[in-house]
């Protein structure tokens, strides 16, 4: 099914009970998605947001998908694609994990960065291809604004997006021409499950906004988004203070 609006017809979620990726198909299915696979670990949450979505009158397929086993990646979401056409992918897993502990457990860090790192690369690369070989296709990368610049209070999650970023930035670049669009998606603070019980940040967001946002940046074709807007110019002029200062920044 090719997109020419902007809108995708099918939809690829990999993270399939991502709040964030849940509110964006739910979005998407007032227009004019009608065709969408949830990629997850199988869970009870995983059926709940097919259910709901079936609800909303779309067609919905659950498939197990695990971030961490990318020797399967080529397998299971070479399957979805032999099936069908996919307008848009949605990378949307990652885990936040916990900065104190993750410090004094180098395994658990790993695990951070293998997550939203490593298992993106590996499923990225599988998905650019398949849309590549279809010709055209939207493949869409949630990242953070936590990656623009290393911060005391979250660096192993930070370093992991920066890469992620990083690496979908330049995937976008290698597949200029093909048909096959690459979006960035960069985030503040999300209210969300995975954030429950952090002090809340300036320009929090919510996984409606975020939604909206890459909706709208489907539609203009961008390579990158910020969520609120008005991050863009927060994170310029942090790139550029001086680490002494910014050590002393409550960030």
């Amino acid at each position: 099914m090719k997109d020419a609006f902007g809108t995708p017809q099918s939809l690829l979620i990999l993270g399939g009970t991502s709040e964030i990726a849940h509110a964006t198909a739910t979005r998407l299915t007032a227009t004019r998605t009608r065709e969408i696979w949830l990629a997850g670990r199988p869970s009870p949450a995983l059926e709940e947001s097919a259910q709901t979505l079936r609800d909303r009158g779309a067609v919905v397929h659950t498939v197990p998908f695990d971030a961490l086993d990318a020797d399967s990646h080529e397998e299971t979401l070479g399957k979805v694609f032999a099936q069908s056409d996919i307008d848009m992918v949605l990378l949307a897993f990652g885990i936040l994990g916990d900065q104190a502990r993750d410090e004094d457990d180098p395994a658990a860090a790993v695990r951070v960065a293998q997550t939203n790192y490593t298992g993106a690369v590996s499923a990225g690369l599988v998905c650019a291809r398949a849309l590549q070989a279809q010709g055209h296709g939207s493949l869409v990368v949630l990242s953070s604004v936590a990656g623009e610049r290393a911060r005391r209070s979250n660096f192993i999650y930070g370093s992991s997006k920066a890469g992620l970023d990083a690496f979908a930035q330049g995937l976008g670049d290698a597949l200029h021409g093909t048909g096959v669009h690459v979006m960035v998606v960069r985030p503040g603070f999300v209210r969300t499950k995975m954030t429950a019980g952090l002090p809340d940040a300036p320009l929090a967001t919510t996984p409606q906004a975020v939604a909206e946002a890459i909706e709208t940046g489907l539609r203009r074709r961008s390579e990158t988004v910020w969520v609120p807007g008005s991050l863009r110019v927060v994170m310029s002029a942090l790139r550029h203070v001086p680490r002494p200062v910014f050590r002393r920044l409550p960030v």
